[in-house]
């Protein structure tokens, strides 16, 4: 079977103007989407998660590699502004109050997408009332503005301007990282539900974990251009093999003093400049499993486990310390119990919208 996205050896350059160097942004990274499925790429910023996700676009060239969409080379001839691939693949962006135009009210920010689509405007107006009613929205909400809206709200219609052409591929970049905590929670059981509905497969990118662990069906850890581990979102959750996804996850403070890793590692000292990578392993200088040969050799992806693959000479020791706890997935049966979060009821759409309307 074919997968849907298919992005091989993909690297991307920055030049420095007048000094000769570049940023390496991306460096050989390659992975592959199937339909219906969600990948996220975490890691920090500078990481060059979003600059795989333009890429992708062609918002702007890859220097060096292939992506492929449903079996055809993309690039200047075949991109997202190519007639055949219109709608197919949409973008959400971070910012929900500066992506939607301040002038323009909601209902026709969720049809105009489809003006380019050769739909009559009956039937565009009749898929954005489509689409407003699997947002949870009310009908009155079409004839506000944006700055109507709050956040949250904002942002489901960012998500149904995508979503109303009945795309093949979203990239969602950071789309929870503006929200509240509520308005998180909502926003991540609505990806979940419209991907089961529509069978939309998601590229998200992010640096939000406990998103990344209820939306995503597998993870790629991201550090300087590179994916260092591949996996599926349980089975890196419980036990990551790479120091740096061990260190990542053992950053995020769940709101349970309980919840924590029994065992763990600190990546200590300056992450280097992608403008002069070093020779061997990118995370050599912070590792505390670091040999001599990690300075000067890079590793290569291994595959340890059935879909789980990792760059690292030593990930025998990182599975050594015997993590085998989920904590985030212990966290959301607490928090479901407690607050029940994850499902999202019309109730509450309705009072942010009264309170925001």
């Amino acid at each position: 079977m074919t997968a849907m996205l298919d992005v091989q050896n993909l690297v991307k350059r920055f030049p420095l103007a007048g000094t000769g160097k570049v940023v390496q942004a991306v460096n050989d990274v390659s992975f592959t989407i199937d339909r219906g499925e969600t990948l996220a790429l975490v890691g920090e910023s500078g990481s060059g998660k979003t600059t795989i996700g333009r890429c992708i676009l062609g918002l702007i060239d890859a220097t060096q590699g292939q992506i492929w969409f449903d079996g055809e080379r993309m690039g200047r001839g075949h991109s997202i502004r190519s007639k055949a691939l219109r709608g197919r693949i949409q973008l959400v962006f971070q910012e929900p109050a500066e992506s939607l135009d301040p002038r323009i009210r909601v209902g026709e920010t969720l049809a105009e997408p489809l003006l380019h689509l050769g739909m009559t405007r009956p039937d565009r107006e009749r898929r954005a009332r489509q689409i407003a009613e699997h947002l949870g929205l009310k009908p009155r909400v079409l004839d506000q503005f944006p700055a109507e809206l709050s956040a949250g709200l904002q942002q489901r219609i960012g998500i149904g301007r995508a979503i109303v052409t009945r795309p093949e591929l979203v990239i969602l970049d950071e789309p929870t990282s503006a929200l509240d905590p509520t308005a998180r929670a909502e926003i991540v059981d609505l990806l979940i539900r419209l991907q089961q509905e529509f069978g939309t497969a998601y590229l998200l990118i992010t640096h939000d974990l406990s998103t990344v662990r209820y939306v995503s069906h597998r993870v790629a850890v991201m550090y300087l251009g590179t994916i260092v581990e591949e996996a599926p979102t349980e089975t890196l959750f419980a036990q990551p093999l790479h120091p740096y996804s061990l260190g990542l996850l053992a950053s995020v403070l769940l709101p349970d003093p309980d919840l924590k890793r029994a065992n763990t590692i600190r990546l200590e000292g300056e992450i280097p400049s992608p403008i002069d990578l070093p020779p061997g392993c990118p995370l050599a200088g912070r590792c505390p499993f670091a040999e001599p040969h990690c300075h000067a050799e890079r590793p290569a992806p291994r595959p340890v486990s059935a879909h789980h693959v990792v760059s690292c000479f030593h990930h025998d020791k990182v599975a050594a310390l015997d993590q085998t706890t989920d904590n985030f997935a212990r966290f959301q049966e607490e928090s479901t119990k407690l607050l029940s979060v994850g499902a999202i009821s019309e109730p509450a759409v309705e009072q942010e919208e009264s309170h925001h309307g």
